[in-house]
């Protein structure tokens, strides 16, 4: 779905066009002008209605439907502000089904809009209550993959996007294949997530990093790994303890055994091995960070925000989107901190308090 009928039409026409349905796509004609207000509140609340119906339409032909994938990126305005309306509406409607966003973030180095970090920030206040798991991708990262280890010297946002579709891939494999140790969305969810709130993922090692949080300035509270191709779980699990050991110390103490593995048989065409590698960690903050400086330096001088106010925004919007992003730092670098010692000390004072 999108605001403008223009890129429809690029999919519709591309090498693919003939896989989507036609009467799936949805579109609207004036296009949301990177405005987060207008894709959340107007031009998108408007669209809504015929994209849900499209969404039931899908999900009343399933037979067991897991949930919800959706790919947006919190930058522009429809991807961002109908991107989290869609969510909010499919929550309402699904509650008990798993919702995965695909989410790409604003690049540190590279901006295409001086409004990314209100757009950006708006949208985290939205997934943080209504998405189940977020895989965090930006583009300069991805970018930089293609450059290091691709060796790419021009890469293209084909390129950019067949790197996230090999993860995408790699994460629902076991969903289509079959395999010695399953994995779906909802397990992923639960080995993944210690506390609601922090479902943000990132996806592979510093060297391949799908976002621009470098994991050695943190520690994983816990990581997913899904191989595919043929191979023993038992070499697998040993694998995992051995990367698990000689890194102990960018792993939380508290949660022991805090790495998941999958096996799926099938491998991707062309290769006989391949493995994605999910992480929740708290470097993740780093991002979450920077895109809250920016956008504290422009509502400070209230910047731009006319453009969201004649839209229906209220300025209390803002201000409650900065103080959820901020307190998803600090709740990170909570976690950071911790130990399993002072787990203890705190349950001897709660039970000298008691006593």
């Amino acid at each position: 779905m999108d605001l403008e009928p223009g890129t429809m039409d690029s999919v519709r026409t591309g090498p693919y066009g003939q896989i989507f349905r036609p009467d799936n796509f949805v579109f609207g004609q004036s296009g949301a002008g990177n405005n987060w207000a207008k894709g959340h509140y107007t031009e998108g609340a408007e669209l809504i209605d015929s994209v849900l119906d499209v969404v039931r339409k899908e999900a009343e032909n399933c037979d067991c439907l897991q949930g919800f994938q959706v790919c947006h990126s919190l930058g522009g305005g429809t991807g961002s502000g109908m991107g989290t309306l869609l969510i909010s509406k499919i929550r309402e409607e699904y509650p008990d089904r798993m919702m995965l966003t695909f989410s790409v973030f604003p690049s540190p180095k590279v901006s295409d809009t001086v409004v990314e970090p209100y757009n950006a920030t708006l949208s985290v206040h939205q997934l943080v209550e209504n998405a189940d798991e977020c895989m965090v991708l930006d583009n300069e990262a991805l970018y930089d993959i293609c450059f290091r280890t691709l060796k790419l010297t021009t890469p293209s946002f084909g390129d950019l996007n067949h790197l996230i579709s090999a993860t995408m891939s790699g994460v629902t494999c076991c969903l289509r294949f079959p395999g010695q140790l399953n994995s779906d969305l909802r397990k992923l969810a639960v080995n993944l997530i210690p506390f609601p709130r922090l479902h943000f993922f990132m996806m592979w090692d510093s060297k391949n990093m799908m976002c621009a949080a470098d994991p050695r300035h943190g520690r994983y509270l816990t990581a997913s790994a899904m191989f595919r191709g043929k191979m023993s779980t038992k070499e697998v699990d040993e694998q995992m303890m051995n990367v698990q050991n000689k890194n102990s110390s960018y792993f939380v103490e508290w949660i022991p055994n805090n790495v998941k593995s999958s096996v799926c048989d099938i491998p991707p065409i062309g290769l006989t091995m391949s493995s994605t590698f999910i992480g929740n960690s708290t470097s993740i903050q780093e991002m979450f960070r920077r895109v809250s400086e920016q956008f504290t330096a422009m509502f400070r001088r209230k910047a731009f925000l006319h453009w969201y106010t004649g839209e229906g925004m209220d300025e209390m919007e803002f201000t409650e989107a900065e103080s959820n992003m901020n307190d998803l730092v600090s709740e990170y670098q909570q976690y950071q901190d911790a130990t399993v010692d002072e787990e203890l000390d705190y349950e001897d004072e709660e039970e000298e308090e008691a006593a």
